[in-house]
């Protein structure tokens, strides 16, 4: 008894670990958001988009950074973070409702649209499974709990649907999937293009039946880091200077994705629900 509690606290410590890093990737990949928004506001319809779910008018940009630089912010610091979440997956939600879905309805054999459709929904889930994180941690309000666990579970069916869309997209583009695969990683590109298909059908499943979801979002989380450090890194720093956000836009994407991963690894499968603190 004594040691199999001993292995549930080692467990705990780990997962306070990843929820943390988790947290910080996604408020850094907000924050970097904002910070996209606000310097390339300037550019106006120049260098649309400017965020890829977003269009390049000043006066949204503008509105939209600050909004994101806020949240943010107040995620990262832990200040009322969990109102900041829940602020931030709905303004998700807005951007899918009134700008996304549209453009998808209209071109729904765009693949890169539905890319972006379901990339907004991931970062929605993302807030929402944070919020509702730290909404369980909250001892004094019952209320709370019950909305943690209805943002956790609304969370939890997003990024179930946009993983399993992500994979049949792998499937259904390999060649230019594998055409991203640098050089100099070994195997054929098409072999690791439908590996990563797999694996994001394989993580959806998962969490849509909530059956071993947590190493789902453990090793999603792995994957995103890998493309982030693997794949945009380099491509950001073959052109830091240039005046086309799309690299850097998508490469926090991946960063947020991968903390939104590590975030639902915890919200899934919480069995301490104290562990975090909200405000």
């Amino acid at each position: 008894m004594g040691k199999l509690l001993k292995i549930k606290g080692i467990e705990n410590r780990n997962m306070r670990r990843l929820l943390k890093s988790g947290w910080l990737l996604f408020a850094v990949s907000i924050t970097a958001f904002g910070v996209q928004n606000v310097l390339w506001a300037r550019h106006g319809e120049a260098v649309l988009p400017i965020i890829p779910w977003l269009p390049g008018v000043p006066g949204i940009a503008y509105t939209t950074g600050a909004a994101f630089l806020l949240a943010g912010i107040c995620i990262g610091f832990n200040l009322i973070a969990r109102w900041a979440a829940v602020l931030l997956g709905l303004l998700f939600l807005v951007f899918e409702i009134f700008l996304q879905i549209p453009r998808a309805v209209a071109q729904p054999m765009d693949l890169s649209l539905r890319t972006v459709v379901f990339e907004v929904f991931t970062m929605c889930a993302s807030a929402f499974m944070l919020a509702g994180i730290l909404s369980l941690g909250n001892h004094n309000s019952g209320r709370w709990r019950e909305a943690g666990h209805g943002l956790i579970q609304s969370g939890r069916f997003l990024f179930a649907a946009s993983s399993i869309v992500f994979g049949i997209s792998h499937f259904i583009v390999p060649q230019f999937i594998a055409s991203l695969i640098p050089v100099w990683i070994p195997g054929p590109g098409l072999f690791w293009a439908y590996l990563t298909g797999i694996a994001f059908v394989a993580a959806g499943l998962s969490f849509a039946t909530n059956w071993m979801s947590r190493w789902a979002g453990i090793l999603l989380g792995l994957m995103f880091l890998l493309w982030f450090l693997v794949l945009h890194v380099p491509r950001v720093m073959s052109y830091p200077r240039s005046h086309d956000p799309a690299e850097w836009s998508s490469a926090f994407i991946a960063l947020g994705l991968c903390g939104g991963s590590w975030i639902a690894a915890n919200a899934l499968q919480d069995k301490a629900p104290g562990m975090v603190s909200g405000d």
